[in-house]
């Protein structure tokens, strides 16, 4: 695909969802929203926000649990269905972005502007519209071994006709509104707010080498995703938040398929390091298999560094 073609369906995809949401709420005004309407918007931005959470980012990118084949399948036609690019490109950028976190060469970095406003753009959106983005046969390779995963991004585009398809044939034009194009704008935002909010407001537990931060509403909305600091602290770590306040529900829902027996494997911090880590406030905290700390095999890996596919 050239670059010309890229950047037209980028602002499809940017500008598409954000006029849909102008119109439903104009539409709406005055009168409250129906319960298919609101059932398909919260229905349809769980299940596709985890997939991009749990599937695209904590499975496909950084490796931090094991799965069927069915599973994986479900969950990568899950994100391709947020309309924020294919399976493969998604997670070679996220991969880039921890290889080069705030430094040149990372795609989404808030601080490489003098501007913290147009910093804060480029990191939300803008940065879709560059002409280079991560190479996916350098930065995805396994994946790029992988035929499912390969299938599943040949046919991105279906996935995404799909995903609108299914609210407007169970709501109609209403339900394509609230669950298709309202869907994808909330998805598309609370997603690219990992890469501008977080790197700019909240806290930061670990001194990483980056500028990320935690910030809970993020985490709330993103379904855990806003404990970016943790995570580039453990990023092969299933779970990103630590406490009640940074709540993590795609960590309950790796939870939950590891105890059917659906995900095995699963990565965590190593508790007694990471209390230790807390309180110095450490670049990094190493992980371990959850099966090691009920007393099975132990494998730990450090604290990661950036390269390729080794970098998740």
């Amino acid at each position: 695909m050239s670059i010309a073609l890229r950047k037209i369906i980028t602002a499809l995809l940017v500008a598409g969802p954000l006029v849909g949401t102008g119109y439903a709420v104009f539409a709406s005004w005055g009168r409250f929203m129906g319960f298919t309407d609101l059932a398909l918007l919260i229905g349809l931005y769980v299940l596709i926000a985890m997939g991009v959470t749990v599937g695209f980012h904590r499975y496909l990118t950084h490796g931090s649990f094991k799965t069927n084949r069915f599973l994986k399948a479900i969950l990568t036609i899950l994100g391709t269905m947020s309309l924020e690019g294919s399976p493969i490109s998604w997670v070679a950028n996220h991969r880039l972005h921890h290889a080069y976190a705030d430094r040149q060469g990372d795609l989404h970095s808030p601080h490489l502007s003098n501007n913290p406003v147009t910093g804060f753009i480029h990191a939300h959106f803008s940065w879709l519209f560059a002409d280079s983005q991560a190479d996916p046969k350098y930065w995805a390779e396994d994946l790029g071994r992988d035929r499912m995963i390969v299938l599943i991004s040949r046919y991105t585009i279906l996935w995404w006709i799909i995903g609108l398809i299914i609210p407007y044939f169970i709501g109609g034009w209403s339900g394509l509104m609230w669950g298709g194009l309202v869907r994808v704008f909330l998805t598309h935002h609370v997603t690219w707010s990992v890469n501008s909010v977080c790197h700019i407001f909240g806290s930061r537990p670990f001194n990483t080498k980056d500028r990320s931060t935690n910030f809970w509403p993020v985490g709330l909305l993103a379904f855990g995703e806003g404990g970016h600091n943790t995570h580039h602290a453990s990023p092969k770590s299933a779970r990103h938040g630590l406490f009640w306040w940074h709540f993590d529900m795609s960590w309950v829902v790796i939870r939950m398929l590891e105890k059917t027996r659906l995900a095995q494997d699963v990565y965590v911090q190593e508790p007694v390091v990471l209390k230790q880590a807390l309180r110095e406030r450490a670049a990094g905290v190493p992980v371990v298999l959850r099966r090691s700390l009920a007393g099975g095999p132990a494998e730990k890996t450090g604290e990661e560094s950036g390269g390729r596919c080794e970098n998740r």
